[in-house]
């Protein structure tokens, strides 16, 4: 393959640099293809001499993840020897160290490259905010690129890097994503620490990932994520290796009222086929009415929030206006007026649609929406600069408000052409889940590229990390049943679906209901069951434990390759008045044959 046609994904570039190919020629292409593209509006300050200096001090490959992979972090985020702008010249600055994000993946063998566009101190998501050339979108022309983090997702989708980072707090590391036809990891808060950037709500914002694909994106953020002393927002957040995601989901999706396009047909459509690929791979789906969501996105330029974007920008906005974009100074004054008692009383609004929220969420695995409800037009935004931009937010402006961690996928080219694309949203701390499932949807073009997508099936976790254990459960605790989330709740992670050593019995429990399953072992006598193995914190095992009933408990249960793992399993007193289940060979099967119609509180 030649260089001008080489994919700048993890794997092609670690396969082309095992060959003998030299990084300092990547960036020099990367930049050739720059100069080719001939879009003035993607980078803000790009570094050439500096990049391959960077890429001449790597020595020779030494294994680490990002090595020789070039990157672009947006002009809100501080890169040693690069200015930060935030898209106002006024406010520039020339940082004495990277933000911490940006040296960890320097730590890592990344290269960076540049500096990119945004909507000006990443208000907006357009990406047309700006007093530089607008970036040109990658796929169409003719629609908004996307903000704020507009230059880095035009970047990935042109080919020019392996990565970059935006930032989100509304929607700016998904709806680019959606536009360009690109992979936009919005994740977990906190997860990668803001030291160096500069905030524009500091309690909402977080760094994002943009790739071309959503192995690439998780190999970043793994890089990337790590607790910082010097950020009072920082915590620790698990980002384990991307793997398969459990076999049975409950995903929750908009009703029929709640899925909002804006009279665009072809995207309620091209949802609609997504959709029915997750009932495909055996997702169960669960219609949800998006209204409370919606009433908290409302909330996002109001109170509390549009003040301490005021407090982002300082004095700015009453001693300096004429250095503001004039939109970003529209949206913005009106907050120069809101009082503490306004604030206050938007935090208790929120938390109190906050609770509606979570109770719709306590009864799914993740959220699957369309990134945008429709898409936006240069000419749209020209002539109403606010309305069409509240639009694009419409499924992505509550998430940051509501703690939930999120990726944007691209599902393939709708029957038009322009992008598909749909966001994985679940609670915090499951950024790994929401990964696992994009991973199987990901589909179509790599932006603008016409690079082939990789093939790469996920593989299954298997074993728990240093601080987990592994529990077999057989019951309502598998995956998409009715006790899964006693699990989840704590931290617990899907490893795989096996079967039991053929020394086990299975009972449906007498009493109820709700019906419960009983696991014996019969070392003579019995058969395989099929369970599920998931890895649970070790500190949360505690608590696991106190909530189990007799005459369950938890034991040790021979798997069939002759591991062992603790379990559930059940006292033979236990067993007076059950009924014998064990030639379904399983929990599921038993209720897939109907076996517990007679009882409609069975737990399922």
């Amino acid at each position: 393959m030649t260089l001008s046609k080489l994919p700048f994904t993890v794997d092609a570039l670690h396969a082309a640099y095992k060959a003998g190919l030299q990084p300092e020629a990547v960036v020099a292409e990367a930049f050739r293809r720059l100069d080719a593209v001939g879009d003035a509006g993607i980078f803000i300050h790009h570094a050439r001499e500096q990049a391959l200096a960077e890429a001449q001090s790597l020595g020779a490959p030494d294994g680490r993840p990002l090595w020789g992979i070039p990157f672009a972090v947006k002009d809100n985020i501080d890169v040693a020897g690069m200015p930060t702008t935030a898209a106002c010249p006024d406010f520039a600055y020339q940082p004495g160290a990277d933000a911490f994000v940006v040296a960890r993946l320097r730590a890592a063998g990344a290269i960076c490259l540049g500096k990119t566009n945004l909507d000006q101190f990443a208000t907006g998501l357009v990406g047309v905010r700006t007093p530089y050339p607008v970036p040109k979108n990658a796929i169409d022309p003719a629609i908004v690129p996307g903000g704020s983090s507009s230059g880095s997702a035009v970047a990935v989708a042109q080919g020019l890097v392996g990565f970059a980072l935006g930032t989100d707090t509304a929607g700016s590391g998904r709806v680019p994503a959606a536009l360009n036809a690109i992979v936009g990891l919005k994740p977990t808060l906190g997860a990668l620490s803001a030291s160096g950037v500069v905030p524009a709500c500091r309690t909402l914002d977080t760094i994002s990932i943009f790739a071309t694909t959503v192995a690439d994106a998780w190999t970043v953020f793994h890089a990337a994520a790590a607790p910082d002393e010097a950020d009072a927002y920082s915590r620790q957040v698990a980002v384990p290796a991307l793997t398969a995601p459990p076999p049975s989901l409950r995903i929750g999706v908009p009703n029929a009222a709640s899925l909002i396009t804006f009279g665009d047909a072809l995207q309620a459509e091209d949802f609609r086929a997504t959709v029915a690929k997750l009932a495909d791979q055996g997702a169960t789906l669960v219609e949800i009415d998006l209204e409370p969501f919606f009433a908290v996105a409302r909330m996002l330029y109001e109170g509390a929030w549009l003040a301490e974007r005021v407090a982002a920008v300082g004095d700015r906005l009453t001693e300096k206006p004429e250095t503001l974009h004039p939109t970003t100074r529209a949206i913005l004054e009106p907050g120069v007026d809101l009082t503490a008692v306004d604030a206050f009383r938007g935090l208790y609004r929120l938390r109190e649609r906050e609770a509606v929220c979570r109770k719709l969420l306590a009864g799914i695995d993740a959220l699957c929406v369309p990134t945008i409800p429709a898409f936006v037009t240069l000419d749209e935004i020209a002539a109403d600069p606010i309305g069409p931009n509240s639009r694009l937010g419409t499924y992505t402006n509550f998430a940051n408000l509501l703690d939930l961690c999120g990726i944007a996928v691209p599902t393939g080219p709708r029957a038009d052409g322009r992008p598909g694309s749909v966001t994985l949203l679940a609670t915090q701390g499951r950024d790994a889940l929401c990964a696992g499932i994009a991973a199987g949807l990901e589909a179509g073009p790599m932006g603008a590229t016409g690079w082939p997508r990789p093939a790469k099936a996920l593989p299954d976790a298997v074993l728990p990390g240093p601080h987990e254990i592994a529990i077999a459960v057989c019951g309502a605790h598998m995956s998409g049943l009715p006790l899964n989330h006693q699990l989840t709740s704590l931290g617990g992670r899907f490893l795989r679906a096996t079967l039991t050593a053929p020394e086990y019995g299975l009972y449906a429990l007498a009493g109820g209901p709700p019906a419960r399953p009983g696991m014996v072992r019969h070392a003579a006598s019995g058969q395989s069951i099929a369970l599920e193995v998931w890895a649970l914190p070790r500190i949360a095992v505690g608590d696991f434990l106190a909530g189990i009933p007799a005459p369950l408990g938890l034991g040790t249960v021979k798997l069939a390759d002759g591991s062992t793992v603790k379990g559930f399993l059940c006292e033979t007193q236990g067993l007076a008045g059950a009924n014998d289940i064990t030639s379904f060979g399983g929990w599921r099967a038993w209720l897939a044959a109907g076996a517990a119609k007679a009882s409609p509180e069975v737990v399922a």
